[in-house]
């Protein structure tokens, strides 16, 4: 009973998930997710928020949460969005919080979705994956967030496949992704200066991005080499 009660619920969340995405591309939300629309309507969004800031804030938190969570493209622009409109401090805030709730909840789905079926098909595999993230999974995590090659997307969706405790994945996720984050508010907050995402990650930037990553990862690796 309880085995045909799980099934209904995940060919519900499985329907939610797919009617989502398909309304996103139905009515072509992309459009609104280009650096040439947010430049264009930067005034105007500014001249709401002043308006009805917690009506705007709101509305903008809750979109990010939901784009997130069903993994839709655009997080990017959303972000330089969130400084455009809101500033450094209050952009950071909100995008923070709301990129992580929407990570942790699409994490959640996969976990919810899929996780049986990834273990049940790739046993042998996951395995050996499962004592690796049940070992070091958050300093895992932590460098995984912090290397702009992973898409966003994958690692949430990945992650619920194994044991990943959610509070750890939640948390890592939040202090993980907030360098990131800062970066794009900042540049937002400059959008008249943007010409493409090129002009945001240089590669100097990226490869610090990537030793503050894998630091914590070797210095576990080091403690535990000096120990044993």
């Amino acid at each position: 009973m309880a085995g045909k009660k799980k099934r209904i619920k995940i060919i519900l969340l499985t329907a939610t998930f797919s009617i989502v995405v398909a309304l996103f591309y139905v009515f072509d939300l992309q459009q609104y997710l280009t650096l040439q629309y947010l430049k264009s309507s930067k005034a105007l969004f500014i001249s709401y928020y002043e308006q009805n800031p917690i009506l705007v804030l709101g509305s903008y938190f809750l979109g990010y949460v939901v784009m997130t969570a069903f993994s839709l493209p655009g997080a990017v622009w959303m972000t330089l969005g969130g400084g455009a409109f809101f500033g450094l401090l209050t952009g950071t805030v909100a995008v923070s919080f709301a990129s992580t709730i929407g990570a942790t909840l699409a994490m959640l789905i996969s976990r919810f979705i899929l996780r049986d079926w990834a273990q049940g098909r790739f046993g042998k595999q996951m395995q050996t994956i499962n004592s690796g993230i049940q070992k070091d999974g958050g300093f895992y995590l932590f460098t995984l967030r912090l290397l702009p090659i992973v898409p966003f997307f994958v690692i949430n969706l990945g992650m619920g496949l194994t044991p990943l405790r959610t509070f750890t994945f939640y948390w890592v996720s939040q202090l993980g992704m907030l360098p990131g984050t800062l970066v794009y508010i900042n540049a937002g907050s400059e959008l008249a200066k943007i010409e493409a995402i090129g002009d945001i990650l240089s590669p100097t930037l990226i490869g610090s991005f990537v030793l503050l990553g894998i630091f914590p990862l070797l210095v576990k690796k080091l403690i535990n080499f000096h120990i044993y």
